[in-house]
């Protein structure tokens, strides 16, 4: 998987299981706190997203710009994974101290879209993460927000791998708790509309994700309002950890 924004104290960690998936984070020898919320962002930059693709930019330096800002952002490490026929690791997980939104590139939407390999990445990033961390007596929960426009059509992973992810993580018990949300870009406008939402709505379920949003279309007022409700989600996750209870799902 290519990698931007590399960091000298980061390590380059496997997933266990099918395929072959990489991330990166923060070698755990270096971490400060003694609990953290594992946030990412996987976003979809598939040809389809290229005509809102600086308001979808926007919409991740929002997200970051505002986790920065929150109290316990020193007990957040965020990943920003993008994703089209490929995907790319634009970093793993840092800590947000040591992320500079106004450094993202500008989006390159381009090629297919590989939402299920995409969203395995991000579920097995997280869930392998929490255990390296938990081992080492860290207290963790997870939160992962999948953003795509349209459908999978291309990749090897099915939303059957990414439930055994889930499960297995929530059956062990290791982290605190662990919320996957699949979040819709789509224009009801479009003819195909209604197929890409049910076919978004019986990923989740197939999946076992933990919540379906559909924003709409991906006007700017939605993408702000999506950002807010990133972020929102990531800072509520956060205190549910300093507060030993498992983190709940916002309304959109």
């Amino acid at each position: 998987m290519p990698r931007l924004m590399a960091q000298d104290d980061t390590q380059t960690i496997t997933i266990p299981g099918p395929g072959n998936f990489q991330f990166s984070g923060v070698k755990i020898d270096d971490l400060g706190a003694t609990e953290y919320t594992l946030a990412s962002m996987v976003v979809d930059i598939s040809g389809s997203v290229a005509p809102f693709r600086k308001q979808l930019l926007d919409c991740i330096k929002a997200v970051v710009g505002a986790c920065k800002k929150n109290p316990r952002a020193e007990n957040i490490l965020f990943r920003l994974l993008l994703f089209n026929s490929n995907l790319t690791e634009i970093h793993g997980f840092l800590n947000l101290g040591d992320i500079d939104p106004d450094k993202y590139d500008e989006l390159q939407p381009d090629g297919m879209t590989a939402l299920f390999d995409a969203t395995y990445d991000a579920v097995g990033a997280t869930v392998e993460y929490a255990r390296l961390l938990v081992k080492q007596d860290f207290d963790v929960n997870g939160v992962v927000f999948v953003v795509t426009d349209g459908m999978n059509n291309r990749g090897t992973m099915t939303p059957n791998e990414i439930k055994k992810k889930v499960d297995d993580c929530l059956s062990k018990e290791e982290m605190l708790s662990l919320l996957t949300i699949l979040i819709g870009l789509n224009d009801p406008a479009l003819d195909w509309a209604p197929e890409t939402k049910a076919s978004l709505e019986l990923f989740e379920k197939e999946a076992n994700l933990s919540q379906f949003v559909d924003v709409g279309d991906a006007t700017p007022d939605n993408l702000a309002k999506l950002g807010n409700f990133v972020s929102e989600s990531i800072s509520s996750s956060s205190t549910a950890l300093a507060q030993g209870v498992p983190s709940q799902t916002l309304s959109f």
